[in-house]
C-alpha cells in the first residue's frame, strides 16, 4: 500500500469521534491502515483537516532500550520531550511552550493511554506508565484543535498500542548498555477463538548516568477486545510498580563545572505503584457509532524531598515526606451522525464525559532525631478530589468539493474540595474548594489548493486551572489553600501548508500564535516549598517545518525545525535571590519564558539495505532561560546519534541484533532544566557518549 492510499483508509472522523485525528506520516515503508473508533468517511483524506498533528509509528525495528516515550518523539515539530536522566520524575514533555514550566509530571499537555486520560482532572499528568514495547504510534496534536480535550489542553499526545490480528508475531526483547542499564521485555499479540489481545511486559533497570540516580520499574500493558451486543468491547489493562527511584536533583552551574555526575541529594527517592483498567464499547451501525467507556484505577506515591529539619520546625510546614494514595476514574460517552446538509457531506459527534480523583495525602518529617532520610512525625493530612464533567460537540462539513469546515465547542466544570484533617496546635483548618469553568470554542477551515497540497487556518481558545500542587500553598504565607488562583485563558491562531506527494515526499509548515491571560508562575521558593500566582498575559509564537524526502528506494531523510519566540507581555515581580519569600526583582514586558528554546532542529537519514538497517541522527536545541528574571540560562547544544540493526530470517521466526551510540561525539550538555528551582540548582546533566546492544526473538 503506497502512502499516499493509506491516508485515504484513515477514517476522517478518528478526529471527530476520538477527537484527535490521526495524522499519517508518509514513508517508504507499507504501514496498516488505522481504524479509529469509528466508521471511515469516503473520499476524505485526514491530512486535509485544518490542524497540525503527527503520527508516530513504533515499529520492531527500534533501537535502544524503549524505557521512555521520549526515544521516540524527536523528530516531531513543535515538542520537547526532555531525558532527565532522573526516573524519580517523569519526561519533561511540552507543546509549543505550554507545559515547560513544569518542575515534575507533565502539566499544560493532555496525554492518554489506548484512549484513558493519563491526566487527572486538575491538570496534573505522568507518562511513566505508557509503553513502548506494546505501542503501535504515538499521535501528537498540536494547536486550537487541542482545546477540545478541555483543562489544561495546550497539546495532546496520546498512546495507542495494537489491536491483535491472527498471525501477529510474539516478541521477546532484551536490551543492555552504561550504567548496568538493563532493559527486559515480551510482547504477545494475535487472535483466535473470538477474542484479540495485546499484551506487553518489561522490566527496566538502570544504576544511572549521575550518582544517585539508580532506578528500577515493572510494567505490564494490556489490549484485549472481542464483539460483543453488536460493538467491539474492549478491556485494557494497566500496572506500573517503581519502588525507590534514586533523585539525584538538579545542580549549580558550578557544580556541572566541577562533577556534572554528581548528585546533591541525600537519600530523596520515590516509589510509584499504579493499577487501572477501562472498558470501552464501540459500535457502527448505518450513519450512526456510539462509544462507551468506563475506566477506574489506584495510584500510590510516596517522595522524600530534600528539605532540611530546620525548616520543618515551622508549625506550618507539611514536612519532607510526601504520601499520597487514592483513586481515579471516569465514564465518557459519544454519538456520532455522518450524513448530508444540502446535498454536501456533514459528520458530527456530541458527548460527555466525567473524571474524578480522590487522594489523601499525607505530609511527614524526613527526619528522626539526627537522621535525616527517614519518614518521621505527621504533619499533613488531608483529602483532596478535583472533578470535572465536560460537554462537547464537533462538527466537519465540506460545503464545496475544495472547501470543508472543521468546529466545535466544549464546556468544562472543574472542582476543587479539601479537607483539612489536620488540625493541630498553631496549624489551623486548610479545608477549601474552588469551582472553575469555562467554554472553549474551536473553527477552522481546509482548502484543497491541488489533489496534494491543503492550505487550512484555525482559531481557538483553551483554559488551564492550577493543580493541586499549586493550589497547596499561599503566596503571602498564610495558612490555606491558594483559592485565589485563577485560571489561564488562551486564544490560539494557526494558519498551515501540507504537501504530501504520491512518492512519499512531505512539506508540512505551520505558523501559530497563543496568547494566554493570568499564567500561572512561580511567586515564591523557599525551603522546598513552593507557592504560585498569576503573572498576566504572555505570548507564543513560532513556525514549525517537518519535511521527508525519499532519496532512494533504501534511503530516506527526514528533517524537523522549530522556531518559537515565547514571552511576557505584562510585567510582574520576580525573586532575583534562591530562598526569596518577597518578589522583588521587575521582569519586563518582552522577557523570555523559562524552559523554552527559540529553536530545536531534527534530522535522521535511514538506509535500510536487505537485511540491514542504519540510522544517523542529529538533535540540537539552542540556549534555555532557567529563571523569570534570566540571570542563568542552559547553553545551547547539537548531539549525533547512531543506531544499527540486523535481521535473520529463520525457520523458526526472526531474529533481530542491534546496537546504538548515543550522544558520539562525547558533548557536555544541560539536557534539561529545572524552571526557577529555589535554592539555584536548575540544572541536569546530560550524558556523555552511551553504548547499548540487543537483541530480539519474533515469532509467530
Amino acid at each position: 500500500m503506497n502512502p499516499a492510499a493509506r491516508r485515504r483508509c484513515l477514517p476522517l472522523s478518528a478526529l471527530l469521534l476520538s477527537p484527535l485525528a490521526v495524522g499519517a506520516e508518509p514513508s517508504p515503508t507499507a504501514l496498516p491502515a488505522v481504524q479509529v473508533q469509528a466508521a471511515r468517511v469516503p473520499g476524505v483524506d485526514p491530512f486535509a483537516l485544518p490542524a497540525s498533528l503527527d503520527t508516530v509509528w513504533i515499529d520492531a525495528d527500534r533501537t535502544g532500550a524503549n524505557a521512555q516515550l521520549s526515544e521516540a518523539l524527536g523528530g516531531v515539530p513543535g515538542l520537547l520531550a526532555r531525558d532527565r536522566q532522573n526516573f524519580a520524575q517523569d519526561t519533561q514533555l511540552s507543546i509549543r511552550g505550554f507545559g515547560a514550566r513544569s518542575t515534575f509530571g507533565v502539566r499544560g499537555v493532555r496525554v492518554l493511554i489506548d484512549g484513558v486520560p493519563a491526566t487527572m482532572p486538575d491538570g496534573q499528568g505522568q507518562l511513566s506508565h505508557a509503553s513502548l514495547l506494546g505501542a503501535e504510534r504515538i499521535e501528537v496534536l498540536r494547536g486550537p484543535f487541542s482545546a477540545l480535550y478541555g483543562n489544561s489542553s495546550g497539546g495532546v499526545l496520546q498512546v495507542w498500542s495494537a489491536q491483535g490480528q491472527a498471525g501477529d508475531p510474539w516478541r521477546l526483547r532484551v536490551n543492555a548498555g552504561a550504567d548496568n542499564t538493563l532493559s527486559v521485555g515480551a510482547q504477545l499479540r494475535g487472535a483466535g477463538k473470538g477474542i484479540d489481545y495485546n499484551v506487553a511486559a518489561n522490566h527496566f533497570s538502570t544504576d544511572g548516568w549521575r550518582d544517585h540516580s539508580r532506578a528500577r520499574r515493572e510494567s505490564l500493558n494490556a489490549r484485549l477486545g472481542t464483539e460483543l451486543a453488536g460493538g467491539r468491547l474492549e478491556l485494557l489493562l494497566n500496572a506500573l510498580h517503581a519502588p525507590n527511584a534514586q533523585d539525584p536533583l538538579g545542580l549549580t552551574r558550578a557544580q556541572v563545572a566541577a562533577d556534572p555526575r554528581q548528585a546533591t541529594a541525600v537519600n530523596t527517592r520515590k516509589s510509584v505503584r499504579q493499577q487501572q483498567a477501562g472498558l470501552r464499547w464501540t459500535r457502527e451501525a448505518g450513519a450512526q457509532r456510539w462509544q462507551l467507556m468506563g475506566y477506574a484505577g489506584q495510584r500510590a506515591v510516596t517522595q522524600y524531598l530534600p528539605i532540611p529539619p530546620g525548616p520543618q520546625a515551622n508549625p506550618l510546614h507539611a514536612g519532607g515526606v510526601i504520601d499520597l494514595d487514592g483513586g481515579y476514574g471516569g465514564l465518557d460517552a459519544r454519538w456520532g451522525w455522518n450524513g448530508d446538509l444540502w446535498g454536501r457531506p456533514l459528520d458530527l459527534v456530541v458527548g460527555v464525559n466525567a473524571d474524578r480523583q480522590r487522594q489523601h495525602r499525607t505530609g511527614y518529617e524526613n527526619f528522626i532525631g539526627t537522621t535525616v532520610g527517614v519518614r518521621g512525625r505527621l504533619r499533613r493530612d488531608q483529602i483532596d478530589i478535583v472533578q470535572n464533567v465536560d460537554q462537547f460537540a464537533q462538527a466537519w462539513w465540506q460545503w464545496s468539493p475544495r472547501w470543508s469546515l472543521l468546529a466545535g465547542v466544549r464546556h468544562s466544570t472543574v472542582r476543587f474540595e479539601s479537607d483539612d484533617r489536620y488540625i493541630v496546635g498553631r496549624n489551623p483548618d486548610d479545608s477549601g474548594r474552588r469551582r472553575y469553568q469555562a467554554t472553549t470554542p474551536v473553527a477552522g477551515v481546509s482548502f484543497e489548493a491541488s489533489p496534494q497540497w491543503r492550505l487550512h487556518a484555525a482559531v481557538g481558545r483553551g483554559f488551564e486551572t492550577p493543580t493541586f500542587n499549586e493550589l497547596g500553598y499561599r503566596a503571602d504565607g498564610q495558612a490555606g489553600l491558594a483559592l485565589d488562583l485563577a485560571a489561564a485563558r488562551s486564544r490560539s491562531l494557526e494558519v498551515g501548508s501540507k504537501w504530501h506527494a504520491q512518492d512519499g515526499r512531505q512539506l508540512d509548515v505551520s505558523l501559530f500564535r497563543a496568547d494566554t491571560d493570568d499564567e500561572l508562575a512561580v511567586a515564591s521558593n523557599t525551603n522546598g516549598r513552593s507557592t504560585y500566582r498569576s503573572i498576566g498575559r504572555t505570548r507564543r509564537q513560532g513556525v514549525e517545518l517537518q519535511y521527508r524526502q525519499p532519496l532512494a528506494e533504501q534511503l530516506e531523510l527526514q528533517l524537523a525545525w522549530t522556531w518559537l519566540q515565547a514571552q511576557v507581555r505584562s510585567p510582574y515581580l520576580a525573586c532575583a535571590a534562591s530562598n526569596c519569600a518577597v518578589p522583588d526583582t521587575v521582569v519586563a514586558a518582552g522577557s523570555r519564558l523559562p524552559g523554552v528554546p527559540r529553536q530545536q532542529a531534527y534530522a535522521r537519514l535511514q538506509w535500510s539495505p536487505g537485511d540491514w538497517q542504519w540510522a544517523l541522527e542529529a538533535a540540537g536545541s539552542s540556549d534555555v532561560v532557567v529563571n523569570d528574571i534570566a540571570t542563568e540560562r542552559a547553553p545551547g547544544y547539537a548531539l549525533l546519534n547512531l543506531g544499527a540493526g540486523r535481521s535473520w530470517r529463520l525457520q523458526a521466526g526472526e531474529l533481530r541484533a542491534f546496537a546504538r551510540i548515543d550522544n558520539v561525539l562525547d558533548q557536555r550538555y544541560i539536557g534539561s532544566v529545572i524552571v526557577n528551582d529555589g535554592n539555584g540548582r536548575f540544572f541536569e546533566p546530560g550524558p556523555d557518549r552511551r553504548a547499548s546492544v540487543g537483541l530480539q526473538w519474533s515469532w509467530r
